[in-house]
């Protein structure tokens, strides 16, 4: 029995999708439950699973192709062995055909050929993707082909030309688009020729344009002003650096500097509660529980996941949650409801070694700060100059609900906080 793959619903503002990288080949039996097809969104991208075990047929919708809600993708007959799971059996191999049955030859894996689940699993056993050897459509390596190369490296019989060739259960439909068009195998880039003016068009994905269209938004619907301090990070710096071991043997995580900088944010949020609020209409909306989204540079672009009621959490908590974010916004599995709401947002350019930027408000937030990188510069510090690791912060915020003086005063309070983060845990 045929049953439909259909596109799920992702979000209760989103009514369409993207088609991402389709995980397994037609004609191929899949496990209920098993990633299919990867879908793109303007928020999250998600992987579809299997509903039943059986024989996936023809995509009806490609790579790049758009689909809404409910519309069906794929169809799988439902079966309860996999045909191609026995290629040696003697009945499988006396069975008459109308038609020779298609043979993949393995091709030498490329970065471009590698498909997401399987990256991630040789990623997660340390296999080089190059070694794995690809038996889908036009050479991409499938989450089999990645599971039989970790297998093979545990063996100790893994090499560039270790290749078992997949038999289709079914030949696929010479007219149809995933067929008639394998990805191909791209050659070694050429060096480009002097004068060489070539352009190359790509469509923005699904993500970027929504964050496109959120910044303009920003620009077009508050009055954004930003504000600079500057903060000495020698007593972070120092407790780091004296803590760290014992730190991560209780916690099993490093700390870093972005708790720190959390911490001190909702400090200074109880302190100036009109940066943590909103304006809706002509009200203004005080919230007095503090929601802290991290900007964080995923595989697909920008995504900004929220630390929930962070004023409960510690320093281990907030590590722990900062790294389990980062990881799955480069995985691409963060989930809708992680990347809404919040009440107050950090940028760290430092990371990418930004000297001083002003960030750009996430609506309909009020205000964000900016992070930037540590730099020692010579200051004045009790009649001497001295050198000191030095971080520029920046405060955007929406200059018709914040105060200038409210804003300046708030990075003092941020800025009192990092310089002496014994102030944290007293309270004061």
């Amino acid at each position: 029995m045929a049953v439909n793959i259909k596109v799920p619903t992702v979000g209760e503002s989103i009514t369409e999708v993207v088609i991402g990288e389709w995980l397994k080949a037609p004609g191929t039996w899949v496990a209920m439950d098993e990633s299919v097809v990867s879908l793109e969104t303007d928020k999250v991208n998600v992987e579809v699973p299997a509903p039943v075990a059986g024989i996936l047929g023809q995509p009806l919708k490609n790579q790049g192709e758009t689909a809404g809600i409910g519309d069906i993708l794929a169809t799988i007959e439902e079966s309860a062995q996999p045909a191609a799971a026995a290629p040696a059996a003697p009945a499988a191999a006396s069975a008459p055909v109308t038609a020779p049955a298609p043979v993949a030859a393995p091709v030498a894996a490329t970065d471009a050929t590698v498909m997401p689940a399987a990256r991630r699993v040789l990623a997660e056993a340390g296999v080089d993707a190059l070694l794995a050897r690809g038996t889908g459509p036009g050479g991409r390596v499938l989450k089999e082909d990645a599971q039989r190369a970790v297998a093979e490296k545990a063996a100790g019989t893994l090499s560039a030309g270790t290749a078992i060739p997949l038999v289709y259960a079914a030949p696929p439909t010479p007219a149809t688009p995933v067929a008639a068009k394998p990805a191909p195998v791209p050659a070694p880039a050429a060096p480009v020729a002097a004068g060489d003016r070539r352009v190359e068009v790509v469509a923005m994905t699904p993500l970027r344009r929504r964050v496109a269209q959120r910044l303009v938004e920003a620009q077009h619907t508050a009055a954004i002003l930003t504000t600079f301090n500057e903060v000495d990070m020698t007593a972070i710096q120092d407790l780091r650096k004296k803590h760290q071991e014992a730190f991560v043997a209780k916690h099993g995580i490093k700390i870093g500097f972005m708790s720190f900088f959390i911490k001190a944010s909702v400090a200074a949020l109880k302190e100036f509660p009109g940066v943590n609020a909103q304006l809706r209409g002509t009200d203004i909306l005080y919230q007095h529980f503090y929601d802290i989204g991290v900007a964080v540079g995923g595989g697909k672009g920008l995504v900004v996941p929220i630390l929930r009621d962070v004023d409960k959490l510690g320093l281990a908590g907030i590590e722990k949650a900062l790294a389990d974010y980062g990881a799955r916004a480069k995985a691409g599995t963060l989930k809708l409801d992680e990347l809404t709401g919040g009440t107050f947002s950090i940028s760290n350019g430092g990371v990418y070694g930004s000297m001083m930027s002003t960030p750009i408000l996430n609506p309909p937030q009020s205000a964000i700060l900016g992070m930037h990188n540590i730099i020692e510069r010579p200051i004045g510090l009790n009649g001497q100059v001295v050198l000191r690791p030095m971080m520029y912060l920046a405060l955007s915020y929406d200059h018709r609900l914040i105060d200038g003086r409210e804003a300046v005063s708030f990075l003092v309070s941020l800025k009192r906080s990092l310089e002496a983060p014994e102030r944290l845990l007293l309270d004061i």
